[in-house]
């Protein structure tokens, strides 16, 4: 019995899967936003940032590729969390979905680590980061006045 695992410990090692390739062509595309809400991420100097950083998870070739990527997303990510959020997405809306992205790129980074296949993982975080974009979109399109729902009189 312990020959026999050691011996599937060991094929697991032989397998090399530093020189696995990736293949961007099945994943989600990025969520485009309006205008509106263009112009006020394009005075967002850490979104722009970490947006530029994403952007280059579509040009990863290998795991290695990828693994760098991630971990300039985790960094702009860092930055984009302590900035000064413009005041149309200072919600907490906007900070939640910007939390679950975080968590689904952890969670790349963490396929990553352990040499699962990040296929999965890669998509569930390009969902959560169109999440975040859409709800930029959602802020701005949104007419309804909240003071007039929170008002108790």
């Amino acid at each position: 019995m312990f020959l026999s695992c050691k011996e599937k410990t060991r094929e697991l090692a032989d397998e090399d899967t530093s020189g696995y390739e990736l293949s961007t062509e099945n994943w989600p595309n990025k969520l485009s936003v309006n205008s509106k809400v263009r112009a006020i991420l394009g005075e967002w100097p850490e979104y722009n940032a970490m947006d530029i950083s994403f952007d280059a998870i579509y040009n990863a070739v290998n795991r290695e590729d990828l693994g760098l990527t991630i971990e300039n997303i985790i960094e702009e990510q860092k930055l984009l969390e302590d900035s000064t959020y413009p005041k149309e997405f200072d919600k907490p809306q906007i900070k939640g979905r910007q939390k679950v992205f975080k968590t689904y790129v952890l969670k790349v980074k963490g396929d990553l680590i352990y040499r699962l296949d990040p296929e999965a993982s890669v998509h569930e975080m390009i969902n959560a980061y169109n999440a975040l974009r859409r709800q930029f979109n959602v802020m701005l399109s949104t007419t309804l006045d909240t003071k007039l729902i929170l008002d108790e009189e």
